[in-house]
């Protein structure tokens, strides 16, 4: 191929279908347990966290809810990925065998959010949340009835493989993915203004953008490093269910989805599809819970 702007451009076209193709091949998986928010800033803050709207009776004056003031805040990070051509191979027309590199970088670019947001839940037993506390933590400080300050657990302590009981029913769900910029296919290619080209002879084709993840009510989720037997699944379930908020509120919340990784998936299946157990009896956790399987679980 002659290196000249016209046939440089028709290149990008075709590496650009390959990016796209790889992009659209692939439907991601963190929308089910993450709420995306747009981000017009360097960084969010998430101030309003650890209060949720009650309604109450009205009587007399309206009781105006002082919202919390919560110091946590998602800051952007830019993120990116970058592929060289050489300039020999699209001389000598052999520049069709990137095109498969194109498409894998599509690809990674379509789970690049799921690879943040199941990254930082596996994260969440040392990684803080609204409450100084990590995600996963036997010591949120809730107030109970009394007004009285007191440790909540919303996990389960051990050295298996995590799993994770979610509540991904609300508006909020418990991981936030916040996006910035989204990511574009870019290429650097002018054979007279690029250093790349000039000094290297590398034609550069890459992407890059902006988001980062963060974490939203604990409440809405559990973690356990105790392996997944039926009790221990009973046990998170019921402790999710009896979740109240300050003030001894109750969160009304029901767990819909169990998020395991691999070593864990046989365990999920026969603890929520099998019909019965191994004595024959009938299984009453049957389908109670959704089982979503992710390879991102550290």
């Amino acid at each position: 191929m002659i290196i000249n702007q016209g046939n440089l451009a028709n290149l990008f076209i075709g590496y650009k279908a390959a990016f796209n193709n790889g992009f659209d091949g692939v439907k991601p998986s963190y929308t089910r347990i993450a709420t995306v928010v747009p981000s017009t800033t360097k960084s969010e803050k998430y101030a309003w966290l650890g209060q949720a709207p009650r309604i109450r009776e009205w009587l007399g004056d309206r009781v105006v809810t002082n919202i919390s003031a919560h110091d946590y805040s998602i800051a952007n990070k830019s993120f990116e990925s970058t592929i060289a051509v050489d300039r020999d191979d699209i001389e000598d027309d052999s520049f069709g065998v990137y095109a498969p590199l194109m498409t894998e970088l599509g690809r990674s670019i379509a789970v690049f959010p799921d690879e943040l947001v199941f990254g930082i839940l596996s994260r969440g037993f040392t990684e803080t949340c609204y409450d100084k506390q990590p995600m996963f933590s036997a010591n949120h400080p809730v107030t109970n009835e009394k007004g009285k300050e007191v440790a909540v657990s919303n996990m389960q302590a051990g050295a298996s493989a995590p799993w994770f009981l979610l509540d991904t029913s609300r508006a909020l769900k418990p991981v936030i993915f916040q996006n910035r910029r989204k990511f574009d296919f870019i290429a650097k290619t002018d054979p007279k203004t690029s250093d790349e080209v000039f000094n290297t002879k590398q034609f550069i084709y890459g992407t890059d953008g902006r988001c980062n993840v963060g974490f939203g009510f604990w409440q809405m989720a559990f973690g356990s490093k105790a392996a997944l037997t039926k009790e221990n699944f009973r046990a998170a379930r019921t402790a999710m269910m009896n979740m109240t908020g300050d003030n001894g509120r109750p969160l009304g919340l029901t767990p819909n989805l169990l998020v395991v990784g691999t070593s864990n998936s046989d365990a999920a299946r026969d603890i929520i599809l099998a019909e019965r157990l191994p004595n024959g009896a009938t299984n009453t956790d049957r389908n109670l819970v959704e089982i979503f399987q992710t390879p991102w679980l550290a």
